[in-house]
């Protein structure tokens, strides 16, 4: 596959979809060419480009095909039924439509078949409840000082983000490392086909989307898909502390490694951990020191989880330590900013362990004046939303800060133990509440964190926290 100016011709991908029972029809038939590019918004259609109708909870992209086409788009990607209910036409249009049964299984199914255009790339998947971007990012630094490294752009995890990102791998990429997020059971399995790993590395187990899959065991089981397409030869890490580690274990087609700090230090290659507070650790590796500038405990963990994998990979201890030194925290994800106040803004996501996990480090941070917790809600909880939100609040109320906000009505709960305790803390249902009574405490000095899920969007309180133009 060396000629890029085409990822896929048409007609060979009609001709997958049909190998693989998904009865792939090119219309118009007999058509030539192939497609450079894939999108699943039709925004971001333009010349050569694919176009991948989807059908979402809240919007049908085959109610777009025409759009994509405006856009430049060459070609769509399209659901026999999604066309009819959709009432688009193929005999309308001018472009070419490669028609399936199911427009997302068929995007899956290409997307494999270009990954195995590329049979001397070493393919990574890496899952879990908390840490998985993180992982990712700190391996593929790692990594990157000896070998061509393609990792998925940001949190594109999705079954939709991961098959996109496979349409980048290039000819020079000698390692991909892809990251497998879930919203909803079975989805794990689906990126497991696609991606076909080498090898696989879970996190942890912990309860972010309890509410979609209703129990830890549930989440296990889930993730532990990641090995389902194992045959033999390939490669799971699994971490040696998680109270899953041997029911992860249990089973797999392949080799098992459990991985940690005891097990690094055995070793020999990991040597002492100095934390260094908001400047983050000081990790030695095979005897010489490096600077991680991720700090607390939690990303500990992760560069350890990430160093296992440049371990199994024969990566030098000086790309290991170089990996360490240049990583730097993706946006809402433990971002140190300084200036009147420092903020930790660590709200890309949140869930029972990450909670914890920040307010561990906050507590452990040395500060000569006030500390302040933003606590947005954790979301995709279910059931165990209320129980989480309240032990949440017992954590805040034995934590070192000096005021606690509140924000969304599921953090009620955490509020009332507080309140009950008599201790500072706000609550606000609303944006701009909060906003008003974050702006009215905020002062030159404070340590403020920011943590909640991604759809509290507490990033909004950015320049109201760190008090720019004040």
């Amino acid at each position: 596959m060396s000629d890029f100016s085409a990822l896929m011709d048409y007609q060979s991908a009609a001709e997958t979809l049909s190998a693989s029972g998904l009865r792939g029809e090119l219309v118009p038939r007999g058509v030539s060419g192939g497609f450079s590019s894939v999108s699943v918004d039709s925004r971001e259609a333009g010349p050569g480009s694919l176009f991948v109708a989807l059908k979402g909870a809240k919007s049908d992209g085959h109610r777009y095909i025409a759009d994509a086409f405006r856009r430049g788009a060459a070609a769509a990607l399209v659901g026999r039924r999604g066309i009819e209910e959709a009432g688009f036409r193929p005999e309308s249009a001018d472009n070419v439509l490669v028609v399936s049964d199911d427009s997302l299984a068929a995007f899956h199914c290409l997307a494999a078949a270009y990954l195995d255009g590329f049979p001397g790339l070493l393919r990574i998947g890496v899952t879990g409840s908390t840490g998985k971007t993180t992982v990712k990012e700190i391996a593929a630094a790692m990594i990157g000082g000896e070998k061509n490294v393609f990792a998925n752009e940001g949190n594109l995890n999705s079954e939709t983000g991961l098959p996109l990102s496979v349409f980048s791998v290039r000819e020079s990429h000698e390692v991909g490392i892809f990251e497998a997020g879930m919203n909803a059971p079975g989805e794990i399995e689906s990126l497991a086909s696609v991606l076909r790993p080498g090898l696989a590395l879970v996190t942890n187990i912990g309860p972010a989307h309890i509410g979609i899959l209703g129990s830890l065991d549930a989440i296990a089981s889930e993730k532990k898909r990641i090995f389902s397409r194992f045959t033999g030869t390939e490669t799971a890490l699994i971490p040696e502390d998680d109270p899953f580690a041997g029911f992860l274990s249990g089973g797999i087609k392949g080799n098992t490694v459990l991985y940690g700090q005891q097990s690094l230090e055995a070793k020999g290659v990991l040597g002492e951990i100095r934390d260094r507070g908001l400047a983050g650790t000081e990790i030695v590796w095979e005897g010489i020191p490096a600077v991680f500038g991720l700090p607390g405990k939690h990303n500990v963990k992760n560069a350890v989880a990430a160093a296992a994998i440049a371990l199994e990979l024969g990566i030098s201890g000086e790309s290991v330590r170089g990996g360490l030194a240049s990583v730097k925290p993706l946006f809402g994800r433990g971002e140190i900013l300084e200036g009147k106040t420092t903020v930790i803004r660590d709200c890309y996501n949140a869930n029972p362990v990450s909670a914890a996990e920040a307010l561990d480090f906050c507590d452990g941070v040395r500060w000569p004046g006030r500390k302040i917790y933003i606590i947005g809600a954790m979301l995709e909880l279910g059931t165990y939303s209320e129980k989480a939100h309240a032990e949440l609040g017992k954590r805040v109320a034995a934590s070192d800060c000096d005021m606690a906000f509140f924000y969304g009505k599921e953090t009620a709960p955490a509020a009332e133990v507080l309140s009950a305790k008599k201790l500072p803390c706000r609550y606000a249902e609303g944006m701009d509440d909060l906003k008003e009574a974050v702006s009215a405490f905020v002062r030159p000095g404070d340590m403020i964190l920011l943590k909640g899920s991604r759809g509290c969007a507490l990033e909004e309180l950015s320049d109201i926290v760190s008090m720019r133009g004040n």
